[in-house]
């Protein structure tokens, strides 16, 4: 009988179609469940003592006021600091910069493989080929006449595969991938927050060095009219060699000094250009002074949540929580049924000329139905997966922790220390103050030139930790936005492959 000429008969074949959906409502959930974002904390605040409206505030350059306000950061921050060669500074770096170059490659690098993986997994695989055979048969070995025959075998086929994806492996295996992609779109803003602000620590603190050597030279010429003046009361009788020796080791030590101060000065020089993507002697690094560079007037401030949706490193170790747990899916889905559908249409003839011709068709469908019953690898790897996802899950909330912790360690810090500088400015005012006086009496006879200069050095003196601290009011800005995520890029929010 002739099944295939029978009505409402199914060739066995077909059977594998039919039988796929029912394999595909077995095991659809096999794959483990979908990724879940983790909830943010609960805390609504960085610190346990309520932050004040504002910090304090001391008379000079910067020592204006700044107020914390709940609001994003700008995504340019560095023009906050109202410094156009700073600017364009970081304009050269963001073009030129061999480190964003490297983290940018390798994001292109993760998009390629994702597209990779889903086109050999999403659609049909369709391979064609051509062959050709040289065939030597023996009839006598067969009991038939002709003796040795040969012959040439031609044959064009074009052959289609499709893995049904039961289990839900394949899904899962391009999830991973494009959390993959999306923490390397993280590590590029991470790149360029961290590149950015780099280089603008690096300008504040040549600029500080800068004036530390402009303060050192003016105490350095005091000292040595302090001493040529104390050799001329000893020459007179009126001074002793001890003052000399003591003003001497104290001139050298301040000699000493200098050297160092303008060695880290250069420094700072050759980090700005390697970080501009510069050589360190190009002449277009600029070099920066205290008064290039403004305080700005406000901080921004978010609330946790919103921080931890803004900070690259805590995004970044969401997408590798999210790749551990396709993974962990990935690994589920090895334990149950594979189903792969192939379909192969070509033409077999013994010449090239009748290689398309009538009867030189030849077709084939097929399907292979796996189940793993025994590999305890598989087990071991599924419980491998577990563990890193364990692993990233620790990671994650250690991230997460660190990053609360550095912007409460940078608020407290920037509290604190315009409160320090409101005290060293009030320091400073009382010995220009006293030196004021003092040039009063000198005026009118009553003070000696002696005196004289040794006011002038303890205003000095007070003036180079004053200079410390404006440095590190303009640093503390930068690092509160750094610690905030800086100016948080739209393009990530998509979370696609690009």
């Amino acid at each position: 009988m002739n099944h295939q000429t029978m009505p409402g008969y199914l060739p066995q074949w077909a059977h594998l179609f039919l039988l796929s959906p029912l394999v595909a409502a077995l095991v659809g959930c096999a794959s483990g469940p979908d990724y879940q974002r983790p909830e943010s904390p609960s805390v609504t605040g960085f610190t346990t003592a309520t932050l004040p409206a504002k910090t304090a505030a001391s008379p000079g350059v910067h020592g204006a006021s700044q107020q914390f306000a709940v609001q994003p950061v700008p995504a340019e921050w560095w023009k906050t600091l109202q410094s156009d060669k700073l600017t364009r500074l970081i304009d050269q770096a963001l073009v030129a910069s061999p480190t964003l170059a490297a983290a940018q490659a390798t994001l292109r690098q993760a998009q390629q493989n994702y597209a990779a993986s889903s086109g050999s997994t999403e659609l049909p695989q369709v391979n064609a080929k051509l062959g050709a055979q040289r065939l030597g048969t023996n009839n006598t070995a067969a009991g038939l006449t002709g003796g040795d025959r040969t012959y040439d075998l031609y044959n064009a086929t074009v052959a289609v595969s499709y893995d049904l994806d039961l289990a839900g492996g394949n899904r899962r295996a391009l999830e991973a991938l494009t959390a993959q992609v999306n923490y390397q779109s993280y590590q590029l803003e991470g790149a360029r927050l961290t590149l950015a602000a780099n280089l603008v620590l690096t300008a504040i603190m040549q600029a500080q060095l800068n004036a530390q050597i402009q303060v050192t030279e003016t105490i350095l010429q005091q000292q040595a009219e302090q001493l040529a003046l104390t050799r001329k009361r000893l020459e007179l009788g009126a001074g002793s060699q001890l003052d000399v020796l003591a003003l001497q080791t104290q001139m050298t030590q301040t000699q000493a000094g200098l050297p160092v101060i303008q060695n880290r000065r250069e420094q700072t020089r050759h980090l700005l250009a390697v970080l501009a993507g510069l050589a360190p002697g190009d002449a277009r690094v600029p070099n920066f002074e205290l008064t290039d560079l403004s305080l700005p007037s406000a901080l921004p401030v978010s609330v946790p949540s919103e921080l931890l949706r803004r900070r690259p490193d805590v995004r970044a170790a969401e997408a590798l929580l999210q790749a551990a747990s396709a993974q962990y899916g990935v690994a589920i889905a090895k334990l149950y049924p594979q189903l792969t559908l192939t379909a192969n249409l070509g033409s077999q003839a013994l010449t090239t000329a009748s290689l398309f011709g009538a009867g030189s068709l030849i077709w084939s469908l097929g399907g292979q139905l796996v189940q793993p019953l025994f590999n305890a690898g598989l087990k071991a790897n599924t419980r491998a997966t577990e563990a890193g996802l364990d692993a990233a899950q620790a990671n994650y909330q250690q991230t997460v922790l660190q990053s609360l912790r550095n912007v409460a360690d940078v608020l407290r810090t920037v509290e604190s220390d315009a409160k320090v500088q409101q005290s060293l400015e009030s320091v400073t005012a009382s010995a220009q103050e006293s030196l004021r006086l003092v040039e009063q009496q000198y005026g009118l006879g009553a003070a000696s030139y002696l005196q004289l200069l040794q006011s002038q050095q303890q205003a000095q003196q007070t003036l180079i930790s004053v200079v410390e601290l404006r440095a590190r009011r303009l640093a503390n800005t930068v690092t509160l936005y750094q610690a905030m995520g800086g100016g948080y890029t739209e393009t990530l929010k998509s979370g696609q492959p690009g």
